[in-house]
């Protein structure tokens, strides 16, 4: 419906000043117009300059009651949140009634992660014999050895392979470049995949400095991977739902299981907050336990 008051003015500002995507734009505009929604339904008036804090909380509770999930209650005070932020911004309104009002606390859904033995027999599932198999092994062999996301992997260049000082440039979220040490594993069977396997490829103008192509000479695709990591874990008959995210999450679970400094951890993740790599130290109770004792003065 989208009728509520400023929505153009607020939708040519998302388009223009924040340079978000259609979809992103799409899912800001719904949030207010639920809040549009809520004055209908209550029978009132949608008066942005009269709205106060007491009747966004009035309106969070109402979309609880409605059974909408924590995480979607929190999409839409973020929308409205920025809504507000922009009318402030315009001089719509003198006073921000979403400035204080807090999104509802998340459950922390903790990564899947897959144990050493479980990675080995999945590399040692691929066949190698095949141009693709050469490309899977040394695919996730990145993923692992590296922590990349899925989209750092498919963007990965030849130029910013340095395998005689072990360490690759990433460009991250943001197009913030980060330097990622690479080990022994991952740069042999890259190498043997661009001697043996890419380098007898028909490469398409453009695609000449990624490190990994399909078969037509274009750069991978995101769901190309998700897809030959899917069909491994089916075919060894691995039961737990992988991704290549579950790469990168082994890989930071792994580092601090083995004692590795958190900081360092983020670093190599390209994380902005300390917190979000916190989410790693899911570590069982020996471990935990074995740090105290190690680490404590008092113990």
């Amino acid at each position: 419906m989208n009728n509520y008051p400023y929505h153009i003015s607020f939708k040519n500002f998302l388009k223009l000043e924040r340079g978000l995507s259609a979809n992103s734009i799409e899912a800001y505009l719904n949030d207010v117009e639920k809040l549009a929604q809520y004055y209908e339904v209550q029978q009132k008036p949608f008066v942005v300059k009269e709205i106060e804090d007491k009747d966004l909380y009035s309106f969070v509770i109402w979309l609880s009651e409605l059974g909408m999930l924590p995480n979607s209650q929190a999409r839409v005070i973020s929308g409205l949140k920025s809504f507000f932020g922009f009318l402030m911004l315009e001089g719509l309104i003198d006073i921000d009634p979403s400035a204080q009002l807090e999104t509802p606390r998340l459950s922390r859904k903790l990564p899947d992660v897959l144990n050493v033995a479980e990675i080995n027999d999945l590399i040692a599932g691929i066949d190698a014999s095949k141009p693709e198999g050469m490309r899977s092994k040394a695919i996730i062999e990145v993923l692992y050895g590296c922590g990349l996301r899925v989209t750092e992997l498919i963007t990965l260049r030849i130029s910013n392979l340095h395998a005689s000082q072990g360490y690759i440039i990433v460009t991250g979220k943001g197009n913030k470049e980060r330097i990622v040490p690479i080990g022994e594993s991952a740069l042999k069977f890259i190498d043997i995949y661009l001697s043996q396997i890419r380098a007898h490829q028909d490469i398409k103008k453009g695609n000449e400095d990624f490190i990994f192509l399909n078969r037509l000479g274009t750069q991978l695709s995101r769901i190309s991977v998700f897809t030959m990591i899917k069909a491994l874990a089916n075919q060894i008959g691995l039961k737990k739902s992988i991704s290549p995210h579950t790469f990168r999450h082994s890989f930071a679970t792994h580092l601090i299981e083995g004692g590795a400094d958190l900081r360092a951890v983020q670093e190599m993740l390209g994380h902005s907050s300390i917190t979000t790599t916190e989410v790693y130290t899911h570590l069982d109770r020996d471990y935990l336990k074995g740090v105290i004792t190690e680490f404590h003065p008092r113990i």
